[in-house]
């Protein structure tokens, strides 16, 4: 069984008890659409007299019950094939979203965000009709092959005729399933493409308008519309197809069934009312339309499920069940590498221990591998080979609650999340404690509704942008990893930051990625990163000797 496969059954589990609902629903409709051509042919030989001592209103009165039985199985259909579809649909998405943010931020980073708002948004809508497409599949031969059985018991030779028919319509559609689907799996993938280039547009809107390339950009950014086009109209040349085969056999197939029953009825062999019943069931069983279009859903269904399960197929983030016991927050790394997708060390062999409660300042030139170092402290990022330990406890140990407790990053440019200022900083704890030694309080305070104010009504500088993913950086329990993120600070704002981080008062493990000297000169331990490797680790004013290191902070 594929993934797809798998997350298919996922989605029609995911409906709950809707899926056999659907399915008893289906099975009665089709039980009573069997029924009606015959029963009205009953009605009409009781009417017209050639069914001696049957009565006209008896069947008159099962012809009223089986379209009321019709009406009611409609309704519950749509209703239920509306539930379920939404049920399976909010499902997917959770397990989607979850997957992706369990995912490691590096492989995350290959797929573009507009590519995964795409499968998130458009194709789990189409997976998530997975039950009452599973029904709809199941039961879309009931009606031809229960015609086929009718016709047959009316006269052998109507079946014979319904048969030809019928191959003649498998011949005319045997390569729809195929050709539809790699129509829509190409229109998914232009449109996924033409997402995730529309989302990085967006993000450099600014770049954009001052480099003055918006034509060029929008040129860009609709390059995936050809292909897109090109599929959807492939997807809807291959339906207009299979119609039209349908438009020209099914009408034939009807006349050979009244050419037939009329000289049936003409022998004697049938009555009018089974004449009337027979070309009912002609109509129904060669129905195209109902097949085509649960083949095109199914088509749907399945390259939706595909694109859903290619993003569940990455590999989560594995964490253990620990929990980190009593200590100052003491950060060991012991040979740790990190390689690039192309083989090449980005960081080698680094050895480095940090005792707890220290402010340990990383410089080094650009690309030296500092924002990287900081990264590995805290498990943004895992190293390829070596190990890193949290109060002697490896970080892949620690449960997902116990490592987010303990470690807190700020970012240069903070992504702020939640619905409320008071969300972006911290959920379910006061926020006021941090966001004073933040410097962004008060800031908040002139707010209309204060830490209640909506995130998506405050217009914000970068600086104080910046000061509320401090913030929420600074809850961190023992290990406060910070990479250059007070660079857009003012002075003033800066001190005062600056000294809350380096005071006495705090007894965390701080990591400071950081390009002043004066940040370096007020660390406990300066670790001079170069080239991959750590060149140095030492204080300032013992570091400072060196006209290397004095270069650094020149750069």
């Amino acid at each position: 069984m594929t993934p797809a496969d798998r997350l298919l059954l996922r989605a029609v589990g995911s409906a709950g008890w809707w899926t056999p609902v659907l399915a008893v629903v289906a099975v009665v409709g089709v039980a009573a659409e069997l029924a009606l051509p015959a029963t009205l042919g009953r009605a009409v030989d009781a009417a017209v007299g050639t069914a001696p001592g049957a009565s006209s209103g008896h069947w008159l009165a099962a012809v009223v019950g089986l379209i009321a039985v019709l009406v009611a199985t409609d309704a519950v259909r749509d209703y239920g094939t509306g539930a379920a579809t939404a049920r399976s649909v909010a499902g997917l998405r959770h397990t989607l979203a979850r997957h992706v943010f369990a995912l490691d931020p590096r492989i995350a980073a290959r797929r573009p965000v507009g590519d995964l708002v795409g499968r998130l948004v458009g194709q789990v809508a189409d997976a998530g009709q997975a039950a009452p497409t599973v029904v709809l599949a199941g039961t879309v031969l009931l009606p031809p092959l229960g015609s086929l059985v009718a016709l047959t018991l009316i006269d052998p030779w109507l079946g014979l005729t319904f048969v030809v028919g019928l191959l003649l319509l498998g011949v005319l559609l045997r390569n729809f399933v195929a050709d539809a689907s790699t129509a829509v799996a190409g229109y998914q993938q232009a449109q996924g493409e033409l997402a995730g280039r529309m989302v990085e547009a967006l993000a450099g809107a600014r770049t954009i308008a001052a480099a003055g390339t918006a034509e060029r950009e929008v040129a860009r950014v609709l390059t995936p519309v050809a292909a897109l086009r090109a599929h959807g109209a492939r997807t809807w040349t291959v339906l207009a197809g299979a119609a039209t085969r349908g438009a020209v056999v099914n009408p034939l197939l009807q006349l050979a069934v009244v050419a037939v029953g009329g000289l049936s009825l003409a022998a004697g062999r049938m009555t009018p009312g089974e004449l009337l019943a027979a070309l009912q069931y002609a109509a129904l069983g060669a129905g195209l339309g109902t097949v085509v279009g649960a083949l095109n859903k199914a088509v749907r269904v399945r390259a939706g499920c595909r694109r859903a399960a290619d993003v569940l197929g990455e590999p989560v983030r594995r964490y253990g069940t620990r929990t980190l016991p009593p200590g100052p927050g003491e950060l060991e790394l012991r040979e740790v590498s990190v390689r690039g997708d192309d083989g090449r060390p980005l960081l080698d062999r680094v050895d480095l221990r940090v005792p707890g409660g220290t402010l340990l300042v990383v410089v080094g030139p650009s690309g030296a591998g500092k924002s990287l170092l900081a990264a590995v402290a805290g498990r943004l990022r895992d190293p390829d080979s070596g190990e890193v330990r949290l109060d002697g406890v490896p970080l892949p140990e620690l449960a997902p609650a116990a490592l987010h407790a303990a470690v807190g990053y700020g970012f240069e440019r903070p992504v702020l999340v939640g619905d409320t200022v008071g969300e972006a900083v911290g959920c379910g704890a006061d926020p006021v404690p941090v966001s004073r030694a933040a410097a962004i309080h008060d800031f908040v305070e002139r707010l209309p509704e204060r830490y209640r104010t909506p995130l998506a009504e405050v217009a914000m500088s970068g600086g104080e942008r910046q000061r509320l993913g401090l913030a929420r950086a600074l809850r961190a329990g023992r290990l406060l990893v910070l990479d250059d993120a007070t660079s857009s600070l003012d002075t003033v704002t800066e001190y005062r930051v600056t000294r809350t981080l380096t005071g006495p008062g705090d007894r965390r493990t701080r990591m400071v990625v950081s390009h002043r000297v004066g940040m370096a000169a007020r660390a406990d331990l300066v670790a001079w990163v170069d080239g991959g490797r750590l060149r140095a680790v030492g204080p300032h004013r013992v570091l400072w000797d060196d006209p290397d290191y004095q270069a650094v902070f020149r750069a």
